[in-house]
């Protein structure tokens, strides 16, 4: 049986997965990579920047299975890592109130995205399912991890899956203004 945070984790993948599919699966490529503004995402760009950055903690969590992890000292001073997960959590919620800047790292490539990038983003979530079953042992033992734009921010691997799955819907919601606007410049 699956560990109750694990289920949730899955059934809002799941959600979300299905709200990018009914949403975005018919666009067409020029429609997933229409762009309202330079500097403001297209759908395909919003897609590719969730697995790009839920796919950069799995070289983190390698890293801890083979044992060689190294925490900084931050992790050591108890409510440093559940108060960085709080404050990122809360940067990445769906209302969008704040604009918030990605690392660099996590940025998409920014340029024409194959309209392939649907089937590309459903069968990611499937493996970001995977992934998060496969680590229920460290979800347990609610082990401390670092993100992976910067090491020296720690938090609960509790709080990097929450913060996954709801920046999700972050940008499902951003992927979904864009379009309005391109429905609203078409007269739509």
């Amino acid at each position: 049986m699956l560990h109750p945070k694990i289920q949730n984790w899955h059934q809002r993948i799941d959600e979300t997965t299905a709200s990018f599919n009914a949403s975005f699966g018919p666009l067409t490529e020029r429609q997933l990579n229409w762009k309202p503004a330079p500097g403001v995402w297209s759908v395909a760009e919003n897609m590719e920047h969730l697995i790009v950055v839920n796919e950069s903690y799995y070289p983190v969590i390698e890293e801890y299975r083979k044992e060689y992890f190294r925490l900084p000292f931050t992790a050591k001073i108890g409510f440093i890592p559940k108060l960085l997960g709080s404050f990122i959590l809360k940067s990445v919620q769906p209302d969008r109130r704040k604009k918030v800047k990605t690392f660099p790292i996590w940025e998409p490539a920014r340029s024409k995205i194959s309209e392939n990038i649907i089937g590309l983003f459903l069968e990611h979530q499937e493996k970001l399912k995977i992934f998060i079953k496969d680590n229920s042992d460290l979800v347990e033992k609610d082990i401390i991890i670092y993100s992976p734009a910067n090491k020296n921010i720690v938090y609960p691997l509790t709080a990097a899956f929450e913060i996954i799955v709801t920046h999700e819907m972050r940008h499902y919601n951003q992927a979904r203004e864009v379009m309005a606007m391109q429905m609203k410049q078409l007269g739509f």
